[in-house]
């Protein structure tokens, strides 16, 4: 079996034309060290990092660019390929053997987004559902747990600005009361890849931000149903059995 190595790496991003000068230089240096040191100050030293929902990158263009990126972020944050956690229903057991021959975990199970961060951790979710989005900030909904969390994915100002303000507040809880304590910094998009990279931020939660509210906000918080959400974005693991 072939082995992939740094070389490897840079083939796969050289294959999505990755390899190309930024158009902006500066900005893909500000948003580098953005994931290098989080919004509190946190260095990549002790990194890890998960990849949900990637997408057939075998056969989709705009996965393989994500993948790129991917590949580069861990270079860029000193962060070993097996700390990086991946996992997405539809990769075939080719794309599996791929991620694991460029020394990425792969996960076997469908974790749905509920994950706890029991230490720094960057969840690399770009493009995914906001169900995904939303498990994830209710497994960690804590003071404690958020501030471990950087998120590189969609912009949750985004979601809010795209959506029914009530069906959000009553679907996304999470994302709903997260949004007016997180940092968001766009994350610069040449304008070539931007149906790959559009609404893409960095998503910090900063302890000063999250100690304003109040106590009751942590209390109990019950896990999300979507018994209202017919076209759900994300497939759960009763619909792989």
């Amino acid at each position: 079996m072939r082995t992939f190595g740094r070389t490897g790496k840079l083939q796969v991003a050289e294959s999505a034309s990755l390899s190309k000068p930024p158009e902006n230089k500066k900005d893909t240096e500000l948003s580098i060290d953005h994931v290098e040191k989080g919004g509190d100050g946190r260095t990549s030293q002790h990194l890890e990092c998960v990849c949900y929902g990637l997408g057939p990158f075998s056969s989709c263009v705009s996965a393989r660019f994500q993948l790129a990126m991917l590949l580069l972020l861990l270079d860029a944050g000193q962060i070993p390929p097996k700390d990086c956690s991946v996992y997405d229903p539809a990769f075939t057991s080719g794309e599996r053997d791929v991620l694991k021959e460029l020394g990425l975990t792969v996960l076997t199970e469908n974790e749905e987004g509920k994950r706890s961060a029991t230490k720094p951790t960057l969840f690399y979710l770009m493009h995914c559902g906001k169900a995904l989005y939303n498990n994830l900030l209710w497994k960690n909904w804590s003071t404690q747990r958020l501030p471990l969390m950087i998120i590189i994915g969609n912009s949750f100002n985004g979601m809010r600005d795209r959506a029914i303000e009530r069906e959000f507040k009553r679907d996304y809880r999470y994302i709903s009361q997260a949004v007016d304590v997180c940092e968001e910094r766009a994350l610069p998009c040449p304008s070539r890849l931007i149906d790959v990279f559009s609404d893409t931020a960095v998503i910090t939660f900063p302890s000063s931000s999250l100690n304003k509210l109040p106590q009751s906000t942590w209390t109990e918080p019950h896990e999300p149903q979507y018994q209202h959400c017919p076209d759900l974005e994300i497939i759960q693991r009763e619909a792989l059995s």
